[in-house]
């Protein structure tokens, strides 16, 4: 499963397969609100207990902080960030969480909302990249052995429109020491959207996950964890790309389904001791496993899919169980909410080209040498001693400016006036001026 190419757009420099996003209503950001209906008479509230019409900040900032760390992990390789903070296994449980709300509604209306929110965004961000493939590398689809011949190679750029399965790129591009960026830069840039092809299949299987979940829960909700032992331990083979996509869905089925019974209000009847307990349990026991399982990479538990999936699922239960339904940012945490608004309105976009900026921060690095003030030996000692922090420095006011060019699209998508940043900034003032609270609703 985990692959090593910038997932997030992310694996960056090390890709992370397991682990950035996606977006409003479809995945790594979604701001769907729904209601439950009370008696008559009464305010509806939702299963978080919280007023409708609101979003719960808790899971926002969950989300900005999978986002961060997304980045993080992509730019620097640290692989003890995917123990720290399991990102892709937070981000499918809150998408499940708001799947499972919004499935009151038809299922087939709810899923071709789902697709309309996420497809737009990535068909903008494939098409630059397409471009950027075919007409200024010069990659042939057609032409390339890895896709299969001719017609073949057409058929699977279709995943670029619908990734039902992984869109197709080549390994390497260009010449060693030519161009702007590295050869390697279409796996940087395209690896991260195995995370769009595992989302588009949970939202496909969402109705029929969520209906075994309600009549079973514990076996739908560890059923996925048990195929990704089969699947982990060879037990069970599938050969390509269908085999990595299964082993997707084993692996974050769980989160998903947790995101279902933090919904429905489950794991708040359970007691917390007990499920702090048994989290604590089964993360020990993927930690233990993974200390026998080490590979190339050491401790990067997007390399080790069983591993990845236990430590997943019992970090998520402990989080959601935890789970306090603000619909404010309390304390300290306030200061940071207009940056929370604004990634959780525009998750799909910061997850999509979060990578191929990183690989643009690189070339732009290397012209800080040729500044006049940059001339003397302690200068350039300087600069090469922070060289591997200047990245995660410069992708943020990059990925600002692909949020003012881009970040549009996913309004369009979500059918509301396009914005160029939203921030939440003018619903602030709105309520300063008396009008009641929003909610942060995007």
């Amino acid at each position: 499963m985990p692959t090593t190419a910038p997932t997030s757009l992310a694996d960056g420099f090390p890709p992370q397969r397991s682990a950035a996003t996606a977006g409003p209503e479809t995945g790594p950001g979604t701001a769907a609100t729904s209601q439950a209906k009370g008696r008559a008479g009464a305010e509806p509230v939702s299963s978080a207990g919280k007023k409708p019409g609101g979003r719960d900040r808790y899971l926002d900032l969950l989300r900005s902080v999978a986002l961060v760390r997304v980045v993080a992990f992509h730019i620097f390789g640290w692989t003890w960030l995917t123990i720290v903070f399991p990102s892709m296994g937070v981000m499918f449980a809150l998408a499940g969480s708001l799947m499972a709300r919004s499935l009151k509604r038809p299922p087939v209306s709810v899923i071709r909302g789902r697709l309309r929110r996420l497809l737009p965004p990535m068909w903008l961000f494939g098409a630059v990249l397409l471009t950027m493939m075919i007409v200024g590398g010069g990659w042939n689809p057609t032409k390339d052995p890895d896709l299969g011949s001719g017609f073949a190679g057409l058929v699977r750029l279709l995943n670029y429109i619908v990734p039902i399965g992984a869109p197709p790129y080549p390994a390497e591009l260009g010449t060693e020491g030519a161009g702007l960026l590295g050869i390697t830069w279409p796996d940087d840039a395209a690896g991260p959207l195995w995370y769009l092809r595992a989302y588009v299949w949970f939202v496909l299987a969402s109705p029929l996950l969520l209906w075994a979940f309600r009549r079973f829960p514990w076996p739908t909700l560890l059923a996925p964890l048990a195929l990704t032992v089969l699947l982990d331990g060879g037990i069970v083979s599938i050969p390509g790309e269908t085999g990595n996509a299964v082993s997707d869905f084993a692996v974050y089925g769980s989160c998903w389904v947790l995101g279902f019974a933090h919904h429905d209000g489950m794991l708040k009847k359970i007691p917390r001791y007990a499920v702090v307990s048994v989290s604590a349990l089964v993360m020990a026991f993927a930690l233990w496993w993974a200390s026998g399982h080490l590979g190339d990479e050491g401790w990067n538990l997007d390399e080790m899919p069983f591993v990845q999936a236990a430590w997943s699922l019992g970090f998520v239960a402990v989080l959601l169980q935890y789970s306090p339904s603000w619909q404010e940012l309390p304390g300290r945490l306030a200061k940071w909410d207009k940056l929370v608004t604004l990634s959780n309105n525009r998750a799909v976009t910061i997850y999509l080209w979060h990578n191929l900026l990183i690989a643009f921060t690189f070339p732009i690095i290397d012209k800080f040498y040729e500044l006049p003030f940059v001339q003397s030996d302690s200068a350039v000692s300087m600069l090469d001693s922070s060289y591997d922090y200047w990245p995660f420095v410069l992708v943020w006011p990059m990925l600002g400016l692909a949020i003012v060019a881009f970040g549009w699209v996913e309004d369009l998508a979500a059918k509301r006036r396009p914005r160029l940043w939203p921030n939440g900034a003018k619903r602030g003032r709105a309520r300063a001026a008396g009008s009641p609270p929003s909610g942060h609703r995007a």
